[in-house]
């Protein structure tokens, strides 16, 4: 087989890795990839959202299916542009449409799909500029802290958590009326804040039937202690400790069966991954959001874990014969450590000169922010790499992505020591 990946992060890196080993693969391409990918198969220098040159390759290369990386072509219609095409129709696109695509590119969406189907959520209310009024008397109905979303997407930016009503009533006026988020928050989702502890568990499915792959647990900001400024993740872990067979049973029932069950309900033909970001509150999940595609850096610590071939699996969600196919998990510990550019995750340097003085065999390097100068490495992006390595334990995991990080060097480099740390107590 012929397989385009796109997208150009340490996601796409972690699937060009696993994919790469598959006995069905003929020739992999990556567009745009980057300086890691280039190492299991080769970049193609076109757009995510450029979808009438990804057409042209796909013909030009005689690609046999098509694995979407990140969210904004599939929110974009990707997907539907694939199948209205007679060229395409008939190549199969790991992501889903438009219409379930929606669960991420519309926070209201989802939320209305929760409630439609029973599946356990915060309280909420959504609001336009027209409503403002009452969104901030809704906030008066809240306790402290407060949970603002802009409903599109907002590259990661667009959620907001206030400690106090009057930051929340400002930051609600921001969002709505200065369009803060732009586009992105014309539309405002309000809830109540959950207290927990947060997870990310993923499910692959046909459509019809599903499989679940080991749940991580992320580390969002830049500072450790988990202080500072929010980020796209500074490391991961999985499996995650504190979500034990009986919390992951209650998982399973209340929250993946009503989703899928929810999008056949509905007519929408899901075929790829859902990403569940979820709180556990005292033993019970709650989702906090969905997502149409695998996380980043979740990616990362997750697909290195799988044991089977993916492609084969993938080739199950395309012909809808999943339930077919063996999910083999390793039961080893995985863990992820992040390293950033200097400045991430506001304005960051890039082009700096990587050098990695060795390699460990322990550990997995997946490029996230890098390109290729001739033969040089250098940075481009704010995370410039995601190193995972396997344990018994978290700390003998995570110790080995430490050692590899002191390997690699570039100006200004920086990365947390703690991941993995506030876990040790389970």
């Amino acid at each position: 087989m012929n397989v385009l990946i796109l997208g150009s992060g340490g996601r796409e890196h972690a699937f060009a890795w696993k994919l790469a080993q598959s006995k069905h693969l003929q020739n992999l391409y990556i567009a745009p990839g980057n300086a890691g990918t280039a190492n299991c198969g080769t970049n193609i220098p076109i757009s995510v959202n450029d979808f009438e040159a990804i057409k042209n390759l796909v013909w030009e290369k005689d690609i046999n299916m098509v694995v979407v990386g990140p969210e904004d072509p599939l929110v974009k219609g990707i997907h539907d542009y694939f199948l209205q095409d007679d060229v395409l129709k008939d190549i199969p696109v790991i992501g889903p449409k438009k219409d379930g695509a929606i669960l991420e590119g519309s926070k209201d969406f989802s939320k209305q799909f929760m409630i439609r189907h029973g599946i356990p959520t915060a309280r909420y209310q959504s609001f336009t500029s027209e409503t403002l009024q009452e969104g901030l008397t809704f906030l008066t109905t809240l306790n402290a802290p407060f949970v603002l979303k802009a409903d599109g997407l907002a590259a990661g930016k667009g959620v907001l958590i206030l400690n106090t009503l009057e930051e929340a009533q400002y930051e609600l006026s921001a969002m709505l009326i200065q369009q803060k988020f732009g586009k992105a928050s014309s539309t405002v989702v309000v809830e109540e804040f959950l207290n927990g502890i947060e997870l990310s568990v993923f499910v692959l499915t046909d459509g019809k039937t599903y499989k679940i792959l080991p749940a991580a647990k992320d580390y969002k900001r830049i500072g450790e202690g988990d202080t500072g400024l929010n980020t796209g993740g500074m490391g991961a872990i999985s499996p995650v400790p504190f979500a034990d067979a009986a919390f992951l049973k209650k998982v399973e029932e209340q929250i993946i069966k009503p989703t899928i069950t929810g999008f056949l309900k509905e007519n929408i033909d899901y075929r790829g991954f859902v990403f569940i970001g979820l709180m556990n509150c005292n033993g019970n999940p709650f989702v906090i959001e969905y997502n149409c595609r695998m996380g980043d850096p979740e990616t990362e610590v997750v697909l290195p874990l799988i044991e089977s071939d993916l492609l084969d699996i993938l080739q199950g969600v395309a012909t809808q014969t999943l339930h077919t196919k063996i999910l083999k998990i390793s039961p080893q510990v995985a863990a992820t450590v992040v390293m950033v550019s200097g400045g991430y995750p506001n304005d960051y340097e890039i082009e700096k000169e990587v050098t990695i003085t060795t390699e460990t065999n322990e550990t997995l390097i997946f490029h996230s922010g890098t390109k290729l100068k001739e033969q040089t490495i250098l940075t481009s992006g704010g995370r410039v790499f995601a190193l995972t390595s396997f344990g018994e334990s978290i700390t003998e995991a995570v110790n080995k992505s430490f050692v590899q990080a002191e390997k690699i060097q570039y100006q200004n480099k920086y990365y947390r020591k703690d991941i993995g740390k506030d876990l040790s107590q389970y």
